[in-house]
């Protein structure tokens, strides 16, 4: 026990990043316990396909992370041709009176954008520079970068030694989708689709169902293995790396990061409350031990299957989904989310997915301790009328079994029959 305590002292608690794909999504990750989100705005970003943020929200994002002591990071991680500078230059114009805590950029020419047109920015590196040693990490420093995101093919060695030979901060991605690709610089979407990942459309062409054609037997198609009609060998696993809280902490990384800008707020919120929870219990009880509800909990979300990604060595065959696993496992679907009380009694709920009067249905809450199952027994509509059913869109009104708070999640178990 007393070494524990040492070790806690001894190492630094991290701040856990969430994903902001929309002002929604940056409510629920703060509201489950995210210390800092990272967001987009509408261009200039990795994740078009989000519905990421206008300069307004901007403003308006700042504001409610400001004021709830957390913190705001906006990308900017395109790799930038020549016809993107000015229009980068006066998209900063406009940001600049927008005090965002940080850019994450990937390329050398939009970081000097930014130290021109905002010389006290703070800057952050993205996955997508490829740092993978101290050397590069101080190089950044050098140039006024305060934060590296490192490379995700890097093991737990190699980042202790990163994290604690360079001046650099470092930060890295625990959770979430994992690329093929070198930290996601991949031009695949490019040929297969004409959607450049690089900068922020990828199609996701690496997900794709392949099969095998011969060149002198057009429109046969080949097995690559026995068991499955087609293989997806470029689809990899997702990243999980909840039960190795300690090693992690060892590692000396200032910043956890958990990936998703495109996934639902169900996602986020069940992502961002479990690490949240893992850290804390590391940092504030007497002695830390790892927990299977936290992984059953993150089986809840949709996912690919999860691997230790690099973290503890080339993962190999493990990395990928192969033949018939290839695609999403998603045992709960969320089905809505809790909003402001109408009374004393009846409480609001957006409706994300169908239910129904008579069924059980479980509460998520924004720690696992405030889970419980919930039977709906009786549903009212918008003019607390009667109804049997709840869709899609509406919001209706339900009575807890329990106390509730705004943004508490409704999901249920998909019939797996």
């Amino acid at each position: 026990m007393s070494g524990m305590k040492m070790f806690r002292q001894k190492h630094k608690r991290p701040e856990l990043v969430a994903p902001a794909g929309s002002m929604d999504k940056l409510k629920t990750a703060i509201e489950y316990g995210a210390d800092a989100v990272y967001a987009g705005g509408k261009d200039f970003n990795l994740r078009n396909a989000s519905a990421n943020f206008t300069l307004d929200e901007i403003g308006l994002a700042v504001d409610y992370v400001h004021k709830r002591d957390k913190k705001l990071y906006i990308a900017l991680n395109i790799f930038a041709h020549n016809y993107h500078v000015s229009k980068i230059e006066q998209y900063l114009n406009e940001l600049a009176k927008y005090p965002v805590d940080a850019f994450i950029v990937s390329d050398p020419g939009v970081l000097s954008i930014v130290r021109d047109v905002i010389p006290e920015a703070t800057i952050h590196i993205s996955t997508q520079a490829n740092c993978t040693n101290a050397r590069a990490a101080d190089f950044w420093h050098q140039q006024g970068v305060k934060r590296v995101v490192l490379a995700r093919e890097l093991s737990l060695s190699e980042i202790s030694k990163i994290s604690t030979n360079s001046d650099c901060k470092t930060e890295v991605f625990v959770h979430g989708a994992m690329c093929l690709s070198y930290s996601g610089r991949c031009y695949l979407s490019s040929y297969m689709a004409n959607r450049g990942a690089n900068l922020g459309d990828c199609a996701q062409s690496c997900r794709w169902k392949y099969s095998l054609v011969e060149e002198e037997r057009p429109g046969e198609y080949l097995q690559v293995f026995e068991d499955g009609e087609f293989t997806s060998i470029m689809s990899s696993r997702d990243l999980c790396m909840i039960e190795h809280i300690p090693e992690l902490i060892a590692a000396g990384v200032d910043a956890w990061k958990i990936e998703g800008r495109m996934k639902s707020q169900y996602y986020v919120a069940t992502v961002t409350r479990i690490y949240r929870e893992a850290i804390d219990t590391f940092f504030e009880n007497d002695v830390y031990e790892y927990q299977d509800k936290w992984l059953e909990e993150l089986g809840k979300i949709s996912n690919r299957g999860y691997n230790t990604g690099f973290f503890l060595g080339n993962p190999g065959e493990n990395g990928q989904r192969i033949g018939a696993e290839s695609g999403y496992t998603q045992d709960y679907k969320f089905v809505g989310l809790f909003d402001r009380p109408k009374n004393d009694k009846l409480t609001e709920v957006i409706v994300k997915n169908s239910f129904e009067v008579g069924e059980d249905l479980e509460v998520m809450g924004k720690r696992p301790n405030q889970d419980f199952v919930q039977n709906i027994k009786e549903i009212y509509n918008k003019d607390l009328e009667p109804v049997k059913k709840a869709n899609p869109g509406q919001q209706v009104f339900i009575l807890p079994d329990r106390p509730v708070e705004e943004y508490f999640i409704i999901r249920r178990k998909v019939d797996s029959g």
